[in-house]
């Protein structure tokens, strides 16, 4: 061994190839994830980002990077897309629940050759003291509910709320980012726009505030929003919960770094640096 060696050698960081442009990427967000993303790729000076949000937000925070707002148009239109903008890499952070657009990316990356990852927060496990009721999808929430009347506490965004509209009998609590607007038309109605994160004392207290009898809830996973999960144990709530729809089968990552390091390994297979 040199001496060099045995001294420790410096770690040498790939610079960027002046003479290459910045390999183009797409980030479809919403989440968390994604911002944290963002945040880490706008640093890199050999990546050109795009960030892709739904539009289900009427306000949504402005980025470090360009952001485009609303659908493509399906699995024809995204792979338009990608090709019209020389994307050379995707990044799917959408939310667990986005089923549809990580489809259509998934196939619209299959058919272009475009390289894809996909990250994806780990599901919430249940633990001791958890009063779970897991149910497929949302119109299952209501038979879980049962017929009785029950002061319902609904986290599950504005999108599916309507189905709630078949059991009037409940009092509902909605706490949403947008407005609820006329998406549940029932007698006993009280909402809340509140963006998180929300604390376990925040969430605690709000519940006993309310007098909630049962949490409807997604498993969304991460940490933003698992306070909910934890001040229903802490209270003794039964907890509804959507299960995770089904999911195409792609490469995926837990979290923002892992996607950058693996935007790292496509810029040098693809010569960028």
């Amino acid at each position: 061994m040199s001496e060099a060696a045995d001294q420790g050698s410096p770690t040498r960081h790939p610079k960027p190839n002046p003479d290459r442009r910045p390999m183009q990427v797409l980030v479809l967000g919403g989440t968390t994830e994604s911002s944290a993303l963002v945040a880490l790729l706008a640093r890199e000076t050999d990546l050109s980002v795009t960030l892709s949000l739904a539009g289900r937000t009427a306000a949504p925070r402005p980025g470090p990077v360009p952001m485009r707002v609303g659908g493509f148009g399906g699995v024809e239109g995204l792979a338009r897309w990608l090709a019209g903008n020389g994307i050379e890499a995707v990044i799917d952070a959408t939310h667990p629940f986005a089923a549809r657009i990580s489809a259509n990316a998934a196939a619209a990356c299959g058919a272009g050759g475009v390289p894809l990852i996909a990250v994806r927060r780990p599901a919430w496990e249940r633990q001791s003291g958890d009063a779970w009721i897991e149910v497929e999808n949302v119109p299952a929430c209501l038979d879980a509910l049962g017929p009785e009347s029950r002061t319902v506490f609904l986290t599950i965004g504005r999108q599916e709320l309507s189905a709630f509209a078949r059991a009037p009998q409940h009092a509902y609590v909605v706490r949403t980012i947008e407005p609820v607007g006329e998406a549940l038309p029932v007698p006993n109605l009280v909402t809340v726009s509140a963006r998180g994160p929300f604390t376990l004392e925040d969430e605690v207290r709000f519940m006993r505030e309310a007098r909630i009898e049962v949490l409807v809830t997604k498993n969304s996973g991460g940490a933003a929003t698992y306070p909910k999960i934890e001040a229903a144990r802490r209270l003794g709530l039964p907890v509804v919960i959507v299960d995770r729809p089904a999911l195409p089968d792609v490469p995926a990552v837990t979290d923002a770094a892992g996607a950058l390091r693996w935007l790292k390994t496509e810029l040098v297979r693809r010569g960028f640096t």
